[in-house]
């Protein structure tokens, strides 16, 4: 949902209101094979609570994100940071957070500070409030549009 709110805060909606889309999607379809054909020596998805399923971990120290590419980077940034933050509420200390993006060889890394915990505190109430509106956000009426599992429901 971390992610959502970043792209786009009528996907985030959808989603949470069960009109899913994703298992439809050719992109979707092309990005989960990217990552299971990378990194394979590695514990992968690894789903906590049924509530964040983080795509790679080693040694309970170090997490990965994996991603086709870095046009919604932001949003990327802020699910890691957010996984991080999730498992330090239940003491588990993650020592960095790295967005990998093994299509065109580069890696970030990424500390979780005491500021980014108080974002993603105010966040968390911000991504409430999205989901609990009355009615559906406004189409963002972006190029990522074209690419989203949402586009045809969006844009018909």
């Amino acid at each position: 949902m971390v992610n959502y709110y970043f792209v786009c805060q009528r996907k985030l909606w959808l989603f949470c209101h069960e009109l899913k889309f994703e298992d439809e999607s050719e992109r979707v379809r092309l990005g989960k094979i990217l990552d299971e054909n990378s990194y394979n020596r590695n514990e992968k998805h690894i789903m906590l609570d049924n509530v964040v399923n983080i795509d790679m971990i080693e040694s309970w120290k170090v997490i990965h994100e994996i991603k086709k590419t870095k046009s919604i980077e932001k949003s990327a940034e802020w699910q890691l940071k957010y996984y991080m933050y999730y498992l330090k509420q239940r003491g588990i200390e993650i020592e960095k957070g790295i967005l990998d993006y093994p299509k065109i060889k580069e890696r970030f890394e990424f500390q979780l500070t005491k500021e980014d915990e108080t974002k993603i505190r105010n966040l968390l109430k911000k991504i409430e409030s999205v989901i609990y509106a009355k009615q559906t956000p406004h189409k963002i009426n972006s190029k990522i549009c074209k690419s989203c599992a949402y586009f045809e429901y969006c844009y018909s």
